[in-house]
Order: C-alpha cells, then sequence, then structure tokens
C-alpha cells in the first residue's frame, strides 16, 4: 500500500510539472474562436492593395515619442502605441480580436503556454520577430521590457510586475511568468495584449522617463519618417517587417506612408478635413454631423458619411464629482445634482434629440444590470453592500426621471431640494447655502464648446434652485494638468465599456488608484465594497460569474451617485474622403482604422 502511495505522490508530481500543450490563442472566458490554422481576422479584406497614405488630424500637441513614461502621458506623438490609429512603431507578445469579447492571438509570441489556474504563463517568441534595425527580438528583451516599464514607467505599465512572482528565460525564444497571489484569472491576457516589447539594446534605462523626440527601433509595421514637433509626424512603412504575413497582420497596415497633423481647435481640423489636407474625421457630435456637411466634397459624393452600429455597451458620460472635495462627499448632494440635469430639454434644444439618455454603465448589453433585477447569486456577492443600494436599482428599474422637458421640471426639482435638505441645505435669501450660510457653489471644467454648451443647460436649471455653478473651459494643455492632478470641481469625462471589462476597472475606481496622479480615477472613489466587487469580476471563471459580478458593480456605480450620467449614441459616426475605404463587415466593436486602405494605391 506504501508503494502504491508513493507512486501515486510520484505520478502526481511528474503531471504537475508536465509541458502544457503550446496553443495558438487565449480567452477570458471559453476558447478562441478561430482555429489554429486561420488565415486571418474574419473583418479584415485579405486581398487589400497596400500602398499611397492617410493623413490624420488630432487636436493637441505632442513633445515625445515615448508613450511610456509619465512625463509624456497626454503628449506623446500619436500612433506610436495607440489603441485607435493603431500601433504603427511597438508591439505586444498577443493581439486582441476586435470580433470577440476578450480574446488573443499570436503576434510577437506565435503560442502561448498556461494551466487551468493560470497560476503561469509562457510565451513562446517567433523566431521571425525582429526589430527595424534587424536584429531579433529575444527573451531578453521581454525581461527587459517589463523592469524598465516598472523602473522608470507610467502607470498602468509601472505595475505589470507586481503580480509576478519569477520571470525566466526558458529555452532560446520562450519567456516564462510565474504569478503571485496578487494576479487576477485577466492579468495573463493584460500581460500578454496590454504590454509593448522595447528593444533592450536600443534603449537607455537611465533616460527612459524622460521625454524624447529620438526616432525609436520597434518590431512593428513602421518607421519614424520625419517629425515636426508639437505640429506634425510621418511614418513610413518598413519594407523588412518581419510581421506581415503572420495571420494576425493580414488585412492591417495597409499604407505605404501615414501622418498625423495636429491642430489647436476642433474647427481648425474640421476645415483642413474639408479642404482635402484630413483624409478623415472621426465625428463625435449629433448636431455636428447633422448640420456640417453641406460642404461641395459631400454634395458631389467625394466625402462619404459612414455610420456604424457596432454590438458595444453603452459605456458613461457624464459630470464626475470630484469626491476629494468635502461637499461631494456628502451622498445626499451628490444625488440631488444627478437628478437635476434635464436630459429631454439638452436633447431637444441643443441635440436635435439625436441623444439616448445612459442608465446603465453597460446599457444595450447583457452585462447592464438595467432590465435585470438582482438574483439571489448576485445578491449573495454583494453582501451587506445591497442595504446602499436603492431598491429601484436592486429590481434593474431606471431611477434617473423623464422630465417634461422644460428645463426646469417642477416635480423633479421639488425632489432635488428634498435630497439636498437632508444633506444639510436649504434655500437663503434665494440661494441654496448649509446651516451656517455657506453656498451651495462648484466650478464645472471643460474643454471644448460641446461640453460648455451641456454645461450651461446644466447650470442653467441649478441656478433655479439657488445652486451656484460656475463654467470654466480651458485649453488643452491646462485641461490635461488639471485633469491629471485631480485639480477641478467637476469635470466631464467618457467611461468606454467593453463586453470584458477588466482591470482597466481598477484604474477608473478602485481605492488603488484615488490618489495616484494621472489615474482615471477622477471621482477620487475609494470603496471597499467596490473594490471587492472588482476583484470577483476579474477572478470569474465562469460567463454566468463574470456577468453576475459585472452587474452588481454595475448597481454599486449607480447607487453611489459618483457622476451624472449624460446620453449616448448607439452609432459611431465617420466621414471620409472616398478613396479611403474599409471592410465590409463590422466587427463587434465597430470600424478599426489599421485595417482600412487608400484605394488609390497601384501595386
Amino acid at each position: 500500500m506504501r508503494k502504491l502511495t508513493m507512486l501515486s505522490l510520484l505520478l502526481l508530481s511528474l503531471a504537475g510539472t508536465a509541458h502544457a500543450q503550446a496553443v495558438h490563442g487565449i480567452a477570458m472566458h471559453g476558447s478562441p474562436a478561430l482555429p489554429a490554422d486561420y488565415k486571418h481576422f474574419p473583418y479584415v479584406n485579405p486581398e487589400v492593395k497596400k500602398g499611397g497614405s492617410i493623413a490624420y488630424g488630432v487636436v493637441g500637441t505632442f513633445d515625445s515619442l515615448n508613450p511610456f513614461n509619465l512625463k509624456s502621458i497626454r503628449t506623446t506623438a500619436r500612433g506610436m502605441w495607440d489603441p485607435a490609429f493603431g500601433n504603427f512603431v511597438y508591439e505586444s507578445l498577443m493581439v486582441r480580436s476586435a470580433d470577440e469579447p476578450f480574446t488573443l492571438y499570436g503576434l510577437l509570441a506565435e503560442s502561448v503556454e498556461w494551466n487551468a489556474d493560470r497560476s503561469y504563463i509562457q510565451f513562446n517568441l517567433n523566431p521571425k520577430a525582429k526589430w527595424s534595425d534587424g536584429l531579433p527580438v529575444t527573451p531578453e528583451d521581454v525581461i527587459f521590457s517589463l523592469e524598465v516599464l516598472r523602473d522608470k514607467g507610467r502607470t498602468p505599465f509601472n505595475n505589470r510586475l507586481k503580480p509576478v512572482e519569477k520571470m525566466e528565460k526558458v529555452g532560446e525564444h520562450s519567456v516564462r511568468f510565474t504569478f503571485n497571489k496578487l494576479a487576477d484569472r485577466e492579468f495573463p491576457l493584460i500581460l500578454a495584449a496590454g504590454t509593448p516589447i522595447l528593444p533592450r539594446h536600443a534603449i537607455d534605462r537611465e533616460t527612459f522617463d524622460q521625454s524624447s523626440l529620438q526616432i525609436p527601433v520597434g518590431s512593428g509595421p513602421y518607421r519614424v519618417k520625419r517629425i515636426n514637433p508639437g505640429q506634425k509626424i510621418v511614418y513610413e512603412r518598413d519594407p523588412n517587417y518581419w510581421g506581415r504575413d503572420i495571420p494576425s497582420k493580414v488585412g492591417f497596415d495597409n499604407y505605404d506612408e501615414i501622418s498625423v497633423e495636429y491642430f489647436l481647435q476642433e474647427n481648425t481640423l474640421f476645415e483642413a478635413f474639408k479642404k482635402g489636407a484630413i483624409d478623415l474625421y472621426l465625428e463625435g457630435s449629433p448636431t455636428h454631423w447633422t448640420r456640417a456637411y453641406d460642404f461641395p466634397a459631400v454634395t458631389n459624393g467625394d466625402v462619404v458619411k459612414d455610420v456604424f452600429r457596432p454590438e458595444l455597451p453603452s459605456g458613461m458620460l457624464g459630470f464626475v464629482f470630484n469626491l476629494r472635495r468635502p461637499l461631494f462627499q456628502n451622498e445626499d448632494v451628490r444625488r440631488a445634482l444627478t437628478l437635476a440635469f434635464d436630459f429631454e430639454w439638452a436633447n431637444r434644444n441643443l441635440y436635435d434629440g439625436a441623444y439616448t439618455r445612459t442608465r446603465s454603465y453597460w446599457q444595450n448589453s447583457d452585462l447592464a444590470s438595467l432590465g435585470h433585477p438582482a438574483d439571489e447569486k448576485e445578491l449573495v456577492l454583494l453582501g451587506d453592500a445591497a442595504k446602499r443600494i436603492p431598491a429601484e436599482i436592486l429590481q434593474g428599474q431606471p431611477v434617473l426621471p423623464e422630465s417634461d422637458g422644460s428645463g426646469g421640471d417642477r416635480t423633479i426639482l421639488r425632489k432635488v431640494v428634498e435630497l439636498l435638505k437632508q444633506g444639510g441645505y436649504s434655500i437663503k435669501n434665494g440661494q441654496m447655502a448649509d446651516s451656517q450660510g455657506t453656498p451651495l457653489a462648484f466650478e464645472i471644467m471643460t474643454q471644448n464648446q460641446d461640453q460648455e454648451k451641456t454645461a450651461i443647460s446644466y447650470q442653467r436649471t441649478l441656478r433655479m434652485i439657488g445652486v451656484a455653478v460656475t463654467i470654466r473651459t480651458v485649453d488643452d494643455a491646462q485641461y490635461q494638468s488639471r485633469s491629471g492632478n485631480f485639480d477641478y470641481d467637476v469635470i466631464m469625462k467618457s467611461y468606454p465599456s467593453s463586453l470584458s471589462p477588466g482591470i482597466e476597472q481598477v484604474g477608473r475606481w478602485g481605492s488603488d488608484s484615488k490618489d495616484r496622479q494621472g489615474s482615471f480615477n477622477f471621482a477620487g472613489l475609494a470603496d471597499p465594497d467596490v473594490d471587492r466587487v472588482i476583484e470577483a469580476m476579474l477572478n470569474a471563471r465562469s460567463r454566468e460569474d463574470f456577468e453576475t459580478a459585472v452587474r452588481a458593480y454595475d448597481r454599486l456605480l449607480l447607487a453611489g451617485s459618483y457622476m451624472v450620467p449624460l446620453y449616448h449614441i448607439p452609432e459611431q459616426w465617420v466621414a471620409r474622403w472616398k478613396y479611403i475605404q474599409h471592410p465590409q463587415k463590422l466587427p463587434l466593436y465597430g470600424y478599426q482604422l489599421p485595417t482600412w486602405w487608400d484605394a488609390r494605391a497601384q501595386n
């Protein structure tokens, strides 16, 4: 019997150290949709003729080509590491499919190995992977990248090694990460797709934290051709790009040259588009979309207006209260101010009725609490926190009232005044003030005319009940500086939502990010219940558990009234000159600019 026991232990030991099977892709929940022998993503044109050029335009400036340190967080040239335009210069180990909630396929790593518990992951590098100077991408580069980002990088890159117990080279082409107790089930995927791999031989570790305009060495499809600091950057195709034929890159990176020009104002950018100096315009304003496209190029068909309908949740746009200010630590005040915004008036008078009111952070998806009463499983997860959540939110019902559209609905304003009274405020001599006579007053910081217009409509309603709101519209540089330092009372911010929310939520709403300059925790929230539910979301093993956690999280954010929910449009709008074309199939996440091409290209 003893021999059998020893043999069993030996077999178990061997099983625990057995080599895991290398796979071509990994998914947060379930399995990848594409087989190991897939040829390309389903939303690209694999037969596209490469060549030509595209000119992008953005509002802002740049003074660095390093997007990974704190000094350059908001002033790095677009395209270096860019979720919208594409990662022209730097690449990650794996790449995310835009047609699945959260699935990764090989890029620098041609295959990956991990176990069911996700206690480790091993990346097997593609032996063909090369830097733009011709040297191979090595395991040492991967290890160096994580170390220099830890020591000199910005959030979130400087935190990548916190959940890692051991990082080691395995064989000639592989790197293995063994995780500690800080790692959740999403972390291996974040490590794979959200971490840039940098060339050890071409980077000075000592100066990595400084802004720099030195032309970088990368592994990506483009090289920097020329720069005009603060005004324009031009990229050219690397003719020796190593990855042009691997499945995850087929149909991508279709231009020979890409330029990004910077403008001081949105109006100036749009005028440049109308003249043909910029090739496409990403539209965000419904009134502008409706009224501004009456110039000849639209009339004669040279400019095309595309409307895309992705299968995405709404996200959340709104006025965010800075809880670092004592005024907004009062929950009754936050609830009252949340009810006061008259969406119906603003939508009709300012936006031609184009918007839909946002009532959930994941509206239009199965992840939303809206329309889904909390079941027993969710109530167990919430625990005592469920007592803080209004009954309507627990029942999945909308809590934001529909006004009469007058801009001063008396029924709603009466409720607002009652809540403010609960919070210690009442109207005295026409002014809302506390028992000491201190007025209820705050400033909304905005960055453009559209935001200012929405803020003015909010200000107008609050003035009716004696709340003093001032509005300060600042230039881009001041806006980025003040928002990064949390120097504001109220700010208008957008929180995009995906079908697989994860670690980014810690940066938006987690306690650890509250005092971290440059984080996206604009509300300054630090709540143990929110932290606990985020952790449950990150560690969910099944899709059912994941949906339960996200809905619970949604309810906590709505119940806390940390921001005034505004509106959304379930469409994406892009205007383009007709020679810039795109694939017919729209993936789950909407249009993908890196798959578009120049029809003028002659190959």
